[in-house]
């Protein structure tokens, strides 16, 4: 159980959290002691999301209980995560929810993950909070949900100096022994003795060494399940070299590998019945005299000839390999993630992940599951036509499309190219970074897709 967490029918005293809206409040407020409501109406408390008051207990120094504002019931656009603001403004000691909020087990979420601060580099005084958990919540299940997010929000906020190719390895690995995996790497030239050129050509400039993780755990006779993470430790964006604004972020070009290892982590706790692959293609995307370059040639994994349109298009390479991979042990599933096109934020912003899968039921599960579990994706097409703007006069492929439209679709369609044996492939353009602190989800890295891919997979597979 998570620490933050209290199991139900502790000893702990907790003090009671009341949640209001502007159409319960009358009602709560006669309900409230005379001392109690007096002090609300002396505060001018109006129960506007958002809003919270401390009512102070007859004896002095401690609280009665806390008030929180929250949107009506029947509000078309509720924010499930409100009550993880509550991390951020209540004093330290332990609390119990006195009523349910619009969705209790968010709620609990919301509130252990608004507490998350990363403190690797600067010290943060910690604030010794506890939540009594909810009647109808699981706290194991709970927890390791946030022990995923958490794990992906400190991978993703370590700068690229401390989480490298090896670094990215090391942190695989130590998850694989926490859950009795298997975890081996392909390291180096050996890239290209196993067959891995896009990844190798990729990665060759840096002076950490490209590098393809490989995690497998999970009993071999069932449904076999391969996650693919884009871990592009940094990217200048090679010799097309980003500009400054471009390049001041990409220590989060990881964060497609980062939510996949939280998503397997979720998956191994759990012990959920898979045979689980987890594919890391981990290298920095430099510049040096060894950097692959803009119309070079490369004959990927799968025997496609790639043309390098842009070095900076560098995430669907490596990913292409692993894809390829995966695909050889003709799976049930396999889902990249991956900080892949801004073409994505300029179509949905920064919050709203687009998904992109041939499989109808797969998406219709999973745009459920991201509605129920408040981790928002939205399914884009495969718009077979845009295929052709991939077209190379003198390869297979391009990296990159002409025209400079629809390059989350392009990327995708790119993807697609390395698929041919799964029995389903998922796509997910995620940004990994929370760009202002909301409730629930504090600024810096974030953990996208994975609590809805979760879902999904034990919806399928228990």
């Amino acid at each position: 159980m998570h620490p933050m967490f209290l199991p139900r029918g502790q000893s702990v005293p907790t003090v009671p959290v009341t949640f209001v809206t502007a159409e319960t409040w009358p009602q709560q407020r006669e309900q409230l002691d005379a001392p109690a409501r007096a002090f609300a109406d002396a505060a001018g408390f109006e129960p506007k999301p958002g809003r919270h008051l401390l009512l102070p207990a007859a004896a002095a120094g401690g609280l009665a209980g806390v008030l929180f504002a929250l949107e009506a019931a029947d509000a078309a656009h509720k924010d499930l995560f409100a009550p993880g603001a509550l991390s951020g403004l209540l004093p330290e000691g332990a609390y119990r929810f006195a009523n349910a909020p619009h969705d209790s087990k968010l709620a609990a979420l919301a509130f252990a993950l608004g507490a998350y601060r990363f403190t690797r580099y600067r010290k943060q005084d910690a604030k010794a909070l506890q939540l009594e958990l909810p009647g109808n919540v699981d706290g194991d299940d709970l927890s390791r949900i946030v022990e995923g997010v958490c794990l992906a929000r400190d991978l993703i906020n370590t700068p690229a100096n401390d989480m490298g190719p090896p670094e990215l390895d090391d942190a695989a690995r130590t998850l694989a022994h926490r859950h009795g995996a298997d975890a081996r790497s392909i390291v180096g030239d050996d890239l290209l003795t196993e067959n891995f050129p896009l990844i190798h050509a990729v990665g060759r400039a840096a002076v950490r060494a490209p590098r393809l993780i490989d995690v497998t755990w999970g009993d071999p006779s069932h449904p076999k399940i391969t996650l693919v993470g884009k871990g592009v430790c940094f990217d200048t964006g090679g010799l097309d070299i980003k500009p400054e604004s471009g390049m001041l972020n990409m220590k989060k070009d990881m964060g497609g590998a980062a939510c996949m290892l939280a998503l397997a982590h979720m998956l191994m706790d759990r012990g959920t019945k898979i045979r689980l692959r987890v594919l890391i293609p981990a290298v920095e995307n430099a510049i040096s005299g060894s950097a692959f370059r803009p119309r070079d040639i490369y004959r990927a994994r799968n025997g496609l000839t790639v043309e390098i349109g842009n070095t900076d298009a560098e995430g669907r390479l490596i990913l292409a390999d692993a894809i390829a991979l995966a695909d050889d042990e003709k799976p049930e599933l396999i889902a990249d993630m991956a900080t892949l096109t801004g073409a994505a934020r300029v179509a949905l912003g920064t919050d709203i992940p687009p998904i992109y899968t041939d499989d109808d039921d797969l998406a219709a599960t999973l745009a459920a599951c991201a509605t129920s579990e408040n981790d928002p994706l939205w399914r884009m097409p495969l718009w077979r036509p845009y295929d052709q703007l991939l077209d190379s006069k003198v390869a297979d492929i391009n990296n990159v499309a002409s025209g400079g439209f629809g390059g989350s679709i392009t990327a995708a369609l790119f993807l697609r190219r390395f698929v041919s044996q799964a029995t389903a492939w998922l796509h997910c353009d995620i940004y990994a970074w929370n760009l202002t602190t909301k409730p629930g989800r504090p600024e810096g890295g974030e953990c996208q897709a994975a609590r809805a891919l979760y879902a999904l997979l034990v919806s399928r597979y228990g």
